[in-house]
């Protein structure tokens, strides 16, 4: 499983809804989501997408803020519904690189913590270009996992897990900071880039979302990291959180531009 594109096939999949309405509370992704529909620049009467919308929190929350209308695109039929619980009536289970839309059809759209879990994301980012109109706005937001950091006695042994998240447990972990060049090679204009890093300091939190402590054994499971070294990671993980030291980061990109 790549992130949350097998939602559907999962034992529980409505889990899936509590873990992301649980992020959506901590003040670190309200305000980057929060900044995230400040770059679509959005216009009262106008018309977005938000792509691999999840529960459609944010998209609501656009939608109640500006008096705007929102379609949202998810590949999971969980989401979907979720989604429609919060009165989001457009909203379509589809794949985000083939978008059942017109070309032109939305004022703007965006893209938060998808394309990271996409097959070719390449091919997304240009079908979320097409279905925005000229003069319209793009944004996406994910995690750049080339940035992540964390404190445990050994830091070789850190690293080495680290890097299995980034390479091995998603599609494109690292790919956040090339998205302005993505953007740009598009001929898409007034490109930004915002840095938003996510500081974890109590471990509960990151390792009931992200599962952080569990990394090592999927490694092991994977043949990626020999058993007593994920069984070391681990020790080292909670001799961390005792000695009151446990420190966790990983840096966001927010990266927005205009359709020409």
């Amino acid at each position: 499983m790549h992130g949350f594109t097998d939602v559907d096939r999962q034992s529980d999949p409505d889990s899936w809804v509590g873990v992301l309405d649980r992020l959506a509370e901590e003040p670190f992704y309200q305000a980057y989501q929060q900044r995230v529909r400040e770059l679509l620049h959005p216009a009262r009467g106008h018309r977005y997408l938000d792509v691999g919308a999840g529960t459609g929190a944010s998209a609501a929350q656009l939608r109640d803020d500006h008096r705007v209308s929102v379609a949202t695109v998810d590949h999971a039929l969980t989401m979907a519904a979720a989604t429609r619980a919060r009165g989001l009536a457009q909203c379509t289970v589809a794949d985000a690189h083939h978008l059942p839309f017109l070309s032109n059809s939305f004022d703007g759209a965006w893209a938060d913590r998808t394309v990271q879990h996409l097959a070719d994301p390449r091919a997304a980012i240009k079908e979320l270009i097409r279905v925005v109109q000229p003069g319209g706005r793009v944004v996406l937001a994910d995690p750049d996992y080339d940035t992540q950091v964390l404190d445990i006695a050994d830091q070789s042994l850190a690293r080495r897990v680290l890097r299995f998240r980034t390479d091995s447990l998603l599609r494109n972990g690292a790919l956040a900071h090339q998205h302005a060049g993505l953007l740009a090679a598009h001929g898409l204009v007034d490109v930004t880039v915002e840095p938003r890093t996510l500081l974890v300091r109590n471990p509960t939190a990151v390792d009931n979302v992200l599962g952080l402590r569990t990394w090592a054994a999927t490694a092991a499971q994977r043949g990626a990291l020999d058993p007593a070294e994920a069984r070391a990671f681990e020790d080292q993980f909670d001799d961390s959180v005792n000695a009151r030291r446990f420190t966790y980061a990983v840096t966001f990109f927010l990266t927005a531009a205009t359709v020409t």
